[in-house]
């Protein structure tokens, strides 16, 4: 394997791909070969020492303006401290403004949103209702889990609607007592056509991870959405990253918007350690990373590549050769996609091989590395991929094969 040698980042600029990922992953999957955008030196990155870019808030949750049990809540799940994004858009989203919040991945996020949302209700007399909007089922099912501790023995509720999973099991749900609604769009488009979501009854919107959803071809689902929302009142847009050509649509879904940005939106996180492993011409790939991820300290990955046929391959030959590996993408049942995660949290797995769909909502605490197979077809991609490791002020490393 060649040495991995470590230099700064010559240059913060890059091009994006424009397009409908649905299609770009059916490309990836034909005789065509598709092309990444990215220049392999922007992937190589010292990680800047957590004591650097440590956020020291200046209240306690208790000393923020929340009702007392959502406080009791929130010290029950071991919150003490906001994080910067938490602590920064509080009152903003209390007080009903719409906002664009841009944090790295590992920040708060969900709680920023939510917070703000509990706390309106429980201040209201008249209840409303919130959408949640999310790229991925396991984004969905994460907010609806902190949803629920947030807001529990607080008299409101919620759901979650995604793909895969029963639809008159949904249509069930949605005839109980809902405040917040959570859902994937392709899911919520579908109830919304069958008569079982009154978007016309949403007031609070959320698009969690939106620039993603308008990469991943949701616009049109996202337009149509909000055009059915006549009676929505404020609206939140949250992602790790922004992209200048979505500007003008981010100005029709905002009225005199707050901008909260608490990282630079483009830059991956400082804090992983990054790096490329190039292939040479006639080398067994497979090897090299069987070397690599063979080392004691690889004891948590979190392996990408680009299509669902490659993810079935490599987690096999891990497998095959005594790695501990399991997999999850798009044609995996979301019971299968679960099992397997929860299955990597536990340790039961050492490697979890997956395409972009594990890029977003994968909350696994100590993820030690993150490796990329592939290059991927973005930097968005790549941004939120090595987003799984560095969280919550420890240090992660990502690695990049070149070929």
């Amino acid at each position: 394997m060649n040495s991995i040698k470590t230099k700064k980042r010559t240059s913060s600029s890059f091009s994006r791909k424009n397009g409908n990922t649905r299609f770009a992953n059916k490309r990836s999957n034909s005789s065509k070969k598709a092309v990444s955008s990215i220049d392999p030196n922007m992937l190589i990155k010292k990680a800047v020492p957590s004591e650097q870019v440590v956020y020291v808030p200046v209240r306690t949750f208790d000393q923020m303006p929340i009702r007392p049990n959502l406080k009791a809540n929130l010290a029950r799940k071991g919150y003490k401290f906001p994080t910067q994004i938490q602590e920064e858009t509080l009152e903003y989203l209390v007080a009903g403004r719409d906002m664009v919040g841009i944090a790295n991945t590992g920040t708060g996020k969900t709680g920023s949103f939510l917070i703000p949302i509990i706390e309106q209700l429980l201040s209201t007399s008249q209840p409303f209702k919130s959408l949640v909007v999310v790229p991925t089922r396991e984004l969905a099912l994460q907010v609806e889990e902190e949803f629920e501790t947030l807001a529990h023995g607080l008299g409101i509720f919620c759901a979650s609607f995604i793909g895969g999973t029963s639809v008159s099991r949904d249509l069930g749900q949605l005839r109980k007592k809902n405040h917040v609604i959570i859902g994937t769009p392709g899911r919520l488009m579908d109830l919304a056509d069958r008569g079982a979501l009154r978007l016309q009854d949403i007031s609070t919107l959320v698009l969690d991870e939106f620039d993603r959803m308008l990469d991943m071809g949701f616009i049109n689902d996202i337009k149509k959405m909000v055009k059915a929302m006549t009676s929505r009142k404020q609206t939140m847009l949250f992602s790790a990253t922004i992209d200048k050509t979505q500007k003008s649509l981010v100005s029709d879904l905002l009225r005199n918007p707050i901008e909260i940005k608490v990282s630079s939106g483009t830059a991956a996180s400082d804090q992983v350690e990054q790096d490329i492993i190039r292939v040479p011409q006639g080398s067994d790939k497979f090897k090299l990373l069987l070397a690599l991820i063979g080392k004691e300290e690889f004891d948590k990955v979190l392996l990408f590549a680009e299509t669902k046929r490659m993810v079935d391959k490599i987690s096999k030959q891990l497998n095959q050769s005594g790695i501990k590996a399991d997999l999850i993408h798009g044609n995996k049942s979301q019971n299968y996609r679960n099992n397997a995660l929860n299955r990597f949290k536990d340790g039961k797995v050492r490697v979890l091989v997956a395409t972009d769909v594990a890029a977003r909502g994968i909350d696994v605490s100590d993820v030690s590395h993150v490796i990329n197979y592939q290059l991927p077809m973005t930097f968005d991609s790549y941004v939120h991929r090595i987003g799984r490791t560095g969280r919550a002020g420890k240090t992660g490393k990502a690695y990049t094969f070149v070929d």
